[in-house]
């Protein structure tokens, strides 16, 4: 390897990283937000060969105390993945982003929301928004699949819903057709037949015509978005005494409620679009913990039982011996 080989500025090397992949506008979106906002002011006029470990760690610890960890993380694995191409390419012999679990999001878990605070809410919504509380929750779609669900792809009678595509929105506020993020994403997802007679009338109703017109769109028919809808949420989610809750929380309420069906690991993860077991594996967990939840009721009233037939049969014996006796 050439001493010369590392000369290079991160800043350039990392833009041009950027060009030379195949990705989603909403991916480059965030990954040059986070090079202009958390990579660029420490590392930007630094050339490849002088980022040391040491440098590393500082940066993390420095953007900890400003950005929250989930950031810092994202901000941290782009890094190491514009570093490791660096190695091979060999303009630097080692990659120094080697903090073990740096990489990693700390998302906490959100709090479970009963089910019938979920249908306050769908009930608290405007009309036309109640078919989008109802398959958010009851079928896990995430809030761009369904902005961007078209009628084609909503089979009420054979009571399905499939997942093809996706409406981003951009910093911008452009909003773009995607599909989903992996192939785990395009999946079909069964639906209660419960909320059948709500799909129908808000078709019927609110949908925009055609065959491939979108399932959910606003008061005078442009397309959702996320921002608009922000304050239509906040207010339901108020009313009912939730003012934490978030939209995506509709999706874990259902991911909860389909792990505690008994569905297999497989099963959760088709069902979420996730590629990995990790996200199933929590609902799975949470599943665990209530029925441990349950078994500790059961055991109590196993309990109280056993207590109360000692007693009967205590009063029993007593009253035979007093009978022998006599």
């Amino acid at each position: 390897m050439s001493p010369e080989a590392g000369k290079v500025l991160f800043e350039e090397y990392a833009a041009q990283w950027i060009d030379d992949r195949v990705i989603k506008r909403t991916t480059e979106g965030l990954y040059r937000s986070l090079l202009r906002n958390h990579l660029i002011p420490t590392f930007g006029k630094c050339q490849l060969s002088d980022i040391k470990d040491a440098d590393v760690r500082r940066w993390r610890k420095e953007r900890l105390g400003v950005a929250g960890q989930s950031t810092v993380a994202k901000a941290y694995q782009l890094l190491k993945s514009i570093l490791n191409t660096a190695v091979e390419d060999e303009l630097i012999r080692r990659n120094p982003c080697r903090i073990k679990g740096a990489g990693t999001p700390d998302t906490p878990e959100r709090p479970m929301v009963s089910l019938p605070k979920v249908l306050e809410v769908a009930d608290k919504v405007p009309d036309r928004y109640r078919a989008l509380v109802l398959l958010g929750t009851f079928a896990s779609l995430r809030w761009g699949e369904l902005a961007g669900l078209r009628r084609t792809n909503l089979d009420l009678d054979a009571r399905v819903v499939r997942v093809v595509g996706t409406l981003a929105e951009l910093n911008g506020g452009t909003l773009l057709d995607e599909t989903p993020k992996s192939k785990a994403g395009r999946r079909v997802v069964s639906i209660p037949a419960e909320i059948i007679p709500d799909l129908r009338r808000h078709l019927d109703k609110y949908a925009e015509p055609g065959e491939f017109g979108h399932v959910f769109v606003g008061p005078k028919g442009g397309l959702l978005r996320r921002s608009a809808f922000r304050r239509i949420w906040n207010k339901a989610r108020a009313d009912v005494g939730l003012p934490e809750l978030h939209f995506h929380d509709l999706r874990h309420v259902g991911n909860t409620l389909a792990a505690g069906t008994g569905a297999s690991l497989k099963d959760l993860m088709v069902r979420m679009g996730h590629a990995s077991s990790r996200a199933a594996l929590i609902y799975q967990h949470a599943t665990r913990d209530q029925d441990q939840a349950i078994a500790q009721a059961l055991g109590q009233a196993f309990t109280a039982a056993r207590k109360g037939h000692r007693k009967e049969a205590s009063g029993t014996q007593r009253a035979r011996k007093i009978e022998k006796n006599s």
